[in-house]
């Protein structure tokens, strides 16, 4: 009986002890797990669930900020660095070390730490750390109450060197804009800087109005320029605020003005000024149509980009690659960490083929006149000026242009805006090369026949009506060279119909003509006509240079370069090739080297002979070979119209320089008489003859 009751006791017992441990172990599976909410805590950082995020702070962090501005610093933060693929792991965790302070061998502990590690990728690189946050077990709620683990989040758990106060700061290297350089190192759009004035509205003393009025006198400016940057919705009393470019000598004159500040301001320098101002271009401060164009490319008000000429053609290299660096700065705002930094990459440097000495030289000579020049070595096609007049001063785009200045300009009927250059224009009778080449090379000209042309006017035959051909010389008879030297309009209109459309179309086409030039530099395509031809008038006219042809002065310099090529175009450069991987020659076969031969010698002779025309542009010392041209624009044949005059011409002992110069409006003034003398003393500078 005793042994039975035994056995039963001991049985009540092990039931009471598995009781216990059952109760014990759901004690536990209620016991709330820290890792667990560092795993969630970390998870909705990842989805940046910064709402979620603050729900899990301890009450005494969320006693020092609010729900929305917990987020808001957050999104802030990442909006601004434009943080992106965030992620955020735990770290493997060590067992749970008990609090130092902590007496009891065995506690529960009240708080615990977990490490981890965030990496992200931003606009300055990727940003990756390690760091630890600090658990804490706090009973809440009503009674019973419930115990959890809380995060004790403070701004290092951001970034780890933050405190608060703190900020994050986006800094933008601004690149270094590529510089444009000629043939010899000379600087022809480069990066410069000069003093700028400016007012700190704080300080502008007693009476504000009588400073800004003296001020705007001793600038010559309109005092209201002053009151509408002044009233710039950033302005405040005491920031800078820019007013205009001075010159160095002139810093110590604004000492006595009260309010008035100077800073040195970084600035683009077109040493060569109006000379090359259609070749370089200018830059300036991008335009709401131009930024919708270019946001993409990470344009933003306020920047600066290519207007016109290689600035704006070369924008996209020039400009470079802007830096970004992302920093933490105290509540002073020094800087106190570099968190990522992308370096600036300066734009590409561009060395030109155009001699910058030679350019001021033809600008001086052409620049009270309306007009086109190009200037090309006739061997290698490197083109050595290219200039349009009259012209503007691309420094003050940079310098400041004041209203009455632009407008000076722009109403100015010669249109010094205008890029001559890049445009195409009647050739006159410097085209009379291109038919005289066609003529032989087709073998319907004959250079040593004399062909009988009577009186100053010519008609093919009654179908032309009233219309006739025109020549200065009554010369008869005629054979090429005599054409040449007298410049007679009437041997080549016939030279042109005896060749027929056709073919004088595909002749044509050996010169480039109806081609872009391969350059950069957008200039217009040349034309025989804007369509077919309509008639044998137009085909006439169009041997000598006129009807629909047009072509822009470089492509008329690189037709005459056949001349000394062997009858071969050469290829046009304008940049300095360091590789010279560019071809040599642009349109091989344009003209045999036996016309080429012929062509070259008759144009000497129109130079040296003292009845030529273009005996102007003769040098004691030197062969010079050229052509001259007058393009008539009429309405009707007879009628009053502009007179364009042309001269092109190289030296032909030593070829080294050709020059196609086109001035406007030389009706009255010699016509391409007019021209000569300038291309003389062109020519004499550089042979120095």
């Amino acid at each position: 009986m005793r042994k039975h009751f035994g056995l039963l006791a001991a049985l009540l017992l092990l039931l009471a002890l598995c009781a216990c441990t059952k109760t014990e172990e759901k004690e536990k599976e209620k016991e709330p797990d820290p890792m667990g909410t560092a795993k969630e805590y970390v998870s909705e950082w990842q989805q940046q669930n910064f709402s979620d995020m603050y729900a899990r702070l301890t009450p005494k962090a969320k006693a020092g900020m609010t729900e929305e501005q917990f987020t808001q610093r957050y999104q802030k933060i990442y909006d601004g660095i434009d943080a992106k693929q965030i992620t955020v792991t735990i770290k493997p965790q060590p067992e749970p070390q008990q609090p130092q302070e902590t007496q009891s061998p065995n506690p529960e502990p009240s708080e615990l730490t977990f490490a981890y590690h965030v990496r992200m990728d931003t606009i300055a690189g990727p940003i990756e750390f390690d760091q630890q946050a600090k658990l804490v077990k706090i009973e809440v709620g009503a009674e019973p109450k419930e115990t959890k683990w809380f995060i004790d989040w403070n701004p290092s758990l951001i970034f780890p060197n933050m405190k608060e106060g703190d900020k994050v700061r986006v800094r933008t290297l601004v690149a270094e804009r590529g510089i444009i350089l000629d043939r010899n190192g000379n600087g022809l759009a480069i990066n410069g800087s000069a003093p700028q004035l400016g007012i700190i509205p704080g300080k502008l003393g007693d009476d504000p109005e009588a400073v800004k009025a003296q001020l705007a006198a001793k600038l010559n400016i309109d005092v209201n320029d002053i009151n509408k940057k002044l009233s710039a919705s950033w302005v405040k009393p005491d920031l800078f605020v820019p007013i205009a470019i001075i010159n160095e000598d002139e810093i110590e004159d604004y000492d006595s003005f009260p309010g008035v500040a100077i800073q040195e301001k970084k600035l683009r320098e077109y040493p060569y000024g109006e000379a090359a101002a259609h070749l370089t271009g200018y830059i300036g401060e991008i335009n709401a149509e131009e930024l919708e164009k270019r946001k993409e490319k990470g344009y933003k008000v306020g920047d600066l980009l290519g207007k016109a000429g290689l600035e704006q053609v070369l924008e996209d290299q020039l400009r470079g690659t802007n830096g970004t660096v992302i920093s933490i700065t105290d509540d002073k705002g020094e800087v106190k960490e570099v968190l990522a930094e992308n370096k600036a990459v300066p734009g590409t440097t561009f060395k030109l083929t155009v001699d910058a000495v030679l350019q001021q030289t033809i600008y001086e000579e052409v620049k009270q006149d309306a007009g086109s020049v190009a200037a090309i070595h006739p061997l290698t096609g490197e083109i050595l000026a290219l200039l349009s007049s009259p012209s503007y001063d691309p420094n003050a785009f940079e310098t400041g242009l004041s209203g009455a200045r632009y407008d000076e300009w722009n109403s100015d009927p010669r249109h010094p805006f205008l890029n001559r250059f890049s445009k195409g224009y009647a050739p006159g009778s410097s085209f009379k090369v291109v038919t005289a080449a066609i003529g032989l090379d087709t073998q319907t000209l004959d250079p040593n026949e004399a062909k009988p042309i009577s009186g100053l006017t010519w008609t093919k035959d009654g179908s032309w009506g009233n219309y006739y051909v025109k020549r200065v010389h009554d010369v008869n008879p005629v054979n090429l060279t005599n054409a040449l030297i007298y410049s007679d309009n009437i041997y080549f209109a016939q030279a042109a119909l005896r060749v027929g459309a056709k073919a004088f179309v595909q002749e044509a086409a050996k010169f480039g003509i109806g081609e872009q030039l391969p350059i950069a530099y957008p200039i217009s395509k040349s034309q025989l006509s804007s369509s077919d031809f309509k008639n044998d008038i137009q085909l006439a006219d169009s041997g000598y240079g006129q009807g629909q042809v047009a072509m822009s002065s470089l492509h008329v310099a690189l037709v005459f370069s056949a001349l000394v090529n062997g009858g071969n175009i050469a290829y046009p450069k304008l940049m300095v090739e360091e590789d010279n991987s560019l071809p040599l020659l642009w349109k091989e076969g344009a003209m045999s080297p036996e016309t080429a031969d012929i062509l070259k010698e008759d144009l000497i002779q129109a130079v040296k002979s003292p009845k030529g025309v273009g005996h102007g542009a003769y040098v004691n010392g030197a062969t010079i070979a050229g052509k001259t041209g007058t393009a008539e624009l009429k309405q009707i044949k007879g009628g009053d119209g502009q007179e364009n005059g042309w001269f092109v011409g190289f030296n032909a002992d030593d070829p080294q320089l050709l020059l196609a110069v086109m001035i406007e409006e030389v009706k009255g003034r010699g016509g391409s008489g007019y021209v000569t003398p300038k291309v003389k003393r062109i020519f004499q500078q550089v042979l120095r003859k």
